[in-house]
C-alpha cells in the first residue's frame, strides 16, 4: 500500500481521474476520438458558478445522449481546464466526417429526447422563476471550433484521420478518449511563412511522437470556417507528469519566433471531467 509521501504510479493516478472513454458505458473500440475522427469540434462554455454542478451534469447528460444515438458517427467527451478557468467546460465532438453535421442536425429536429432534455427545468433562482439548459451558462460564452486533421499528402484520397500523421504502433498512441491530459495549443501563423510554420509544426509533432512515445502523442489539425492560417496541435498527455518531458522537448524545438504572431500560441490544458473535480455533484 502506498503512504502519502509515496510516488504514485501511473495506474494510481488514472483512477483518481479516469480518461474520457470512462465518462460512458459504450466500448472503446465504438468511440471515435481525435486520432480517428474526420472533424474535432471543440466547444467551450462558462458555467454560472451557481450552477456548477447543474451545468456539468447537463454537459455530461448531452454527452451522453450523442453517444448513445449518434454510434458510429459522433462522439462527445467533457473536460475541464486543468489550471485556467474554474467552471470552463470544454467538449470535443469527435465526427466521422463533414456529412455527419447534418445527422446532428436532423437529431436536434427529430430527437424528442434530446429536445426535451434541452426544454428541462434545470434551475430555480431565488424569485421562484425556473430556467432550462442556457441559464447554466454566462451569456455569449459558448462558442465552438472545427478542427480538421492536417493531411502529409494532400492528394491522398479518403477522408483524412489525425492517426494517418503518426507511425507508432497503436499500443502507444494517446488520443481524446484514453490521454490523462489533453493541451490543445493554437497558433496564428505569420504573413508569407506560411510553409516554414507548418513543416515546425509537423516536426514538433514527429520529434514527440518518436521520442516521447508512450507518454505523448500529437497531432496536427487547422481551423476550419474560422481564420485563415491557424494551426492547432492536440497534445495528448498519459498523465500531468508527463508535462515534464513535454516541456524538456520544446526547449530543443528549432525556435519558432517569426514563424507565428506574436502573442498568439497558447496552451489550454483539459482534465477528462469527473465528479470530484472541483467538488462537483451528480444529481
Amino acid at each position: 500500500m502506498s503512504t502519502p509521501n509515496a510516488a504514485m504510479t501511473a495506474e494510481e493516478r488514472a483512477k483518481i481521474v479516469p480518461s474520457a472513454q470512462f465518462q460512458g458505458s459504450l466500448p472503446a473500440a465504438d468511440l471515435l476520438h481525435s486520432g480517428n475522427a474526420g472533424v474535432v469540434v471543440c466547444k467551450v462554455g462558462q458555467a454560472r458558478s451557481e450552477y456548477r454542478s447543474e451545468a456539468r451534469v447537463f454537459a455530461r447528460e448531452l454527452a451522453k445522449h450523442v453517444n448513445n444515438r449518434q454510434l458510429g458517427n459522433a462522439t462527445a467527451f467533457v473536460y475541464e481546464e486543468t489550471f485556467g478557468v474554474e467552471d470552463r467546460l470544454h467538449w470535443f465532438i469527435q465526427l466521422r466526417s463533414l456529412d455527419t453535421y447534418y445527422r446532428m442536425v436532423e437529431m436536434g429536429d427529430q430527437d424528442r429526447a434530446y429536445r426535451a432534455s434541452l426544454e428541462a427545468e434545470r434551475v430555480q433562482d431565488d424569485s421562484g422563476e425556473k430556467g432550462a439548459w442556457d441559464r447554466l451558462f454566462i451569456d455569449g460564452s459558448l462558442s465552438s471550433t472545427v478542427l480538421l486533421p492536417v493531411q502529409r499528402n494532400p492528394h491522398g484520397g479518403g477522408q483524412p484521420r489525425a492517426l494517418d500523421q503518426i507511425e507508432q504502433p497503436s499500443e502507444l498512441v494517446l488520443h481524446s478518449a484514453n490521454a490523462g491530459i489533453v493541451i490543445h495549443r493554437v497558433a496564428q501563423i505569420g504573413y508569407g511563412v506560411r510553409a516554414q510554420a507548418r513543416r515546425y509544426a509537423w516536426n514538433l509533432a514527429a520529434t514527440a511522437n518518436r521520442q516521447l512515445a508512450g507518454d505523448v502523442t500529437v497531432f496536427v489539425y487547422e481551423e476550419a470556417f474560422g481564420a485563415n492560417d491557424r494551426l492547432h496541435w492536440l497534445l495528448h498527455l498519459k498523465d500531468l507528469t508527463s508535462y515534464r518531458r513535454l516541456l524538456e522537448l520544446d526547449q530543443l524545438m528549432d525556435d519558432a519566433n517569426g514563424l507565428f504572431v506574436e502573442a498568439t500560441m497558447d496552451d489550454t490544458a483539459l482534465t477528462p471531467h469527473h465528479w470530484g473535480l472541483y467538488g462537483t455533484q451528480e444529481s
